[in-house]
Order: structure tokens, then sequence, then C-alpha cells
């Protein structure tokens, strides 16, 4: 797909069905977060994939924006690797992987992590893996409307100044 066009139409999606996207499709948006620009090209995001009854069970412990999906990624980074650019690093692999997902023919949404500590815990991360977001990857329902809020957006003079 042109990628103008991803960057136009994506959509987040706030309901799935049971499908799941395929294993070639979860790669190519795996694939695009391991390519994602970093710090020094230090590379320090860590993305584990839920996709088993109890993984997204305990997601759903930590977080209420799964929306039925049946594949969630959740994006890290190891503050140990990249230092102050952890959050960076990890929100750039995480945008990569969204826009893949598009053009995959894969829905999806972002939904940040609130509690990280708790994150952490539940998924027996290590201390120095901050974690960032939950991806949601599936498909949405035949009956579901088209987000609309997403496609308002404001115009490109009230957020560039040119100096």
């Amino acid at each position: 797909m042109e990628f103008t066009k991803v960057i136009m139409d994506r959509r987040s999606v706030r309901k799935y069905s049971n499908r799941k996207p395929s294993k070639e499709q979860l790669m190519q948006i795996l694939e695009a977060g391991r390519l994602a620009p970093t710090a020094y090209n230090k590379q320090p995001q860590k993305i584990y994939v839920l996709e088993t009854e109890m993984s997204l069970e305990k997601m759903d412990t930590v977080h209420p924006c799964r929306y039925g999906a049946p594949i969630v990624l959740l994006v890290c980074a190891d503050a140990e690797i990249a230092g102050p650019s952890t959050e960076i690093d990890g929100t750039i692999a995480a945008t990569h992987m969204l826009l893949a997902a598009y053009n995959a023919g894969v829905d999806s949404v972002w939904a940040g992590v609130i509690k990280r500590d708790e994150t952490r815990k539940i998924f027996n991360l290590p201390e120095t893996v901050i974690p960032i977001c939950f991806i949601d990857l599936g498909f949405q329902p035949t009956d579901n409307r088209a987000n609309l809020s997403s496609a308002k957006r404001n115009p490109l003079e009230s957020m560039v100044t040119i100096l």
C-alpha cells in the first residue's frame, strides 16, 4: 500500500471479532517494530505477544482497553540498554507496528500502560524493562461502525510554526 494512504486511512479500532491475524501478518508487524529507528541504534525494544487465554486475561487485569482483540502486543523498552531514550525508542517501535498493521490489513489500537509496576509484575518483566503500551490486533466485526473521532484533525497551521 502507498505510504501516504497508510498514514491517512489508519484508524483506531475499539471492537474486535475473534478472528486472529495470520502468522504472516503478525510477523510483518513485528518486523516493523524490529526495524524501527532507535537512539544510537541501541535497539532496546522488547515486544511481548499476548495471544494465549492466560496472557490476555492478565492484560485484562491491568488495562480495560482490549476490546476483545485476539492478539495484543505489550511494547516495552529496556532502560538498561537505552538510558534516557527508553520510552521514545519504544514509542517509535510501537508507531511503526501500528502503521505496519494497517498496511497488512490488520486493525489495531494503541492503549498506553496505566499501571506500569503491576504490568511489569504480572508479566514477570525484568526491573529494567519499561512497559510502554499495549497494541490490540485483530479485525473489527462487520457490524462495527468506523471510529470517526480519529478522522477529526486540527489544521496543520495550528501545530506547525516555521521559524
